[in-house]
């Protein structure tokens, strides 16, 4: 089983209304607004769980991985994106991952297109 310490990602989210979910201390996760938004509304979904990478989730972490993308389904209902929305997990180099701490981006707010990148 990963650690249970939380170490905080190398991502700055200590701006003002950057947390728009509120947190408790028994949560097992985090929503943050973006510090570099890609669309209208871009929020971040992690882990206080230190997980690298989704590659590097176990079998036991799949409550945990459910639960953040449940987490994700109610902050855009919060975040008014009844009309869609995308999310996205990078995961390593070729993924471009910038930031080694799992977390599920949630873009919405105006059309996506594809193919993404």
């Amino acid at each position: 089983m990963h650690s249970q310490l939380f170490v905080r990602p190398q991502v700055s989210y200590s701006r003002p209304g950057g947390q728009i979910r509120p947190s408790i201390a028994s949560d097992p996760c985090l929503a943050f607004r973006d510090a570099n938004p890609q669309a209208p509304v871009h929020f971040l979904v992690i882990p206080r769980l230190p997980i690298p990478r989704i590659s590097e989730a176990r079998d036991d972490d799949a409550e945990l991985l459910g639960h953040l993308l449940v987490v994700a389904k109610n902050v855009a209902k919060l975040e008014s994106l009844d009309k869609g929305y995308r999310m996205v997990i990078n995961d390593g180099k070729h993924g471009a991952q910038s930031v080694y701490h799992l977390h599920i981006h949630v873009l919405g707010g105006r059309q996506m297109t594809w193919p993404p990148g």
